[in-house]
């Protein structure tokens, strides 16, 4: 297998509750991922509903959401690649209530916000909902809480998912690289104006800072590669798509333009950077001394 892997970052202007007209977007950029020889195409988070929490639509749509992804497991097969349809907010049962407790609840129902993994063979890999919630996301959104990182087994390689505020958390990405992950992919709806005014007022580059320097920290310090992809085009947004390797950080990026990106991710500078930094070696240490499990009593490493 060569260690080179054809991938795509897709962005755009996604519109608030055109699902149709987003998907339709969506579609198009895929195929000329496609075009391009992409074996793998990210779309960002909340690609299909954008962020309107506030209007009941929102959370109908997330009951009707189904029926998309299967689209996107069939264009998957058809253009013989790989897709992580950015997030898809679905609406679930409440975990912890029966269905006659549901009844006449108007909080019987809770939404996650989920990504998912499709093969070029149209299977569904691997899911992942959105576990650090950024704060003004945390009134309508549910966490996926205790939930373990998983890591999937894909045709271009051991993939973990994480979404947008994720990032923010090392923790998140030392549980995926314990449980063998070489690529974390990261759909994001990240804007330029997601700090406070205050902080904006000492930078108002901050968000593009926080972005340039932890998406590069994090391939060096996990020894991964990483696809990032976030929404673009507006004022608000910032795009900043992107594929960051350990070695040699961002090897393709945008910036605030509509488009999709194919770039050449070069996965043996992944297997150098371990040889070098040997940080998966050490995770696998017996009496590893920090732990990165979810689960409480946890005493080691992997």
């Amino acid at each position: 297998m060569s260690p080179s892997r054809r991938v795509a970052v897709i962005q755009w202007a996604i519109k608030n509750l055109a699902v149709e007209q987003n998907h339709a977007t969506a579609c198009d950029y895929i195929r000329s991922a496609a075009a391009q020889g992409a074996e793998l195409a990210v779309l960002p988070e909340y690609h299909l509903s954008g962020w309107a929490p506030e209007d009941p639509l929102f959370a109908v749509q997330a009951e009707q959401t189904a029926k998309y992804l299967s689209a996107y497991q069939a264009l998957a097969k058809e253009l013989n690649l790989c897709l992580v349809p950015g997030t898809i907010v679905e609406k679930h049962p409440h975990p912890d209530l029966n269905s006659k407790e549901r009844e006449g609840d108007k909080d019987a129902y809770v939404l996650y916000n989920t990504a998912y993994f499709i093969s070029n063979t149209g299977v569904i890999l691997g899911r992942y909902r959105k576990k650090n919630i950024w704060h003004p996301e945390r009134a309508y959104l549910t966490s996926s809480a205790a939930e373990p990182h998983e890591v999937f087994d894909t045709p271009v390689g051991k993939v973990g998912l994480l979404i947008c505020w994720d990032v923010a958390f090392p923790e998140a990405f030392r549980e995926l690289i314990a449980g063998g992950a070489e690529i974390v992919v990261v759909p994001t709806y990240w804007g330029r104006y997601d700090a406070s005014p205050a902080a904006l007022k000492h930078n108002p580059n901050s968000e593009a800072l926080f972005l340039d320097t932890t998406l590069t920290a994090r391939c060096f310090e996990n020894t991964c590669a990483v696809i990032f992809a976030n929404y673009a085009g507006t004022d608000q947004s910032l795009g900043m798509s992107r594929v960051v390797l350990p070695i040699v950080g961002p090897v393709a990026k945008m910036e605030n333009e509509e488009g999709v990106l194919v770039a050449e991710m070069n996965m043996e500078l992944v297997h150098l950077a371990e040889e070098n930094y040997k940080v998966r070696m050490d995770l696998g240490r017996e009496g590893w001394y920090y732990s990165y499990r979810h689960s409480t009593g946890a005493t080691g490493g992997p």
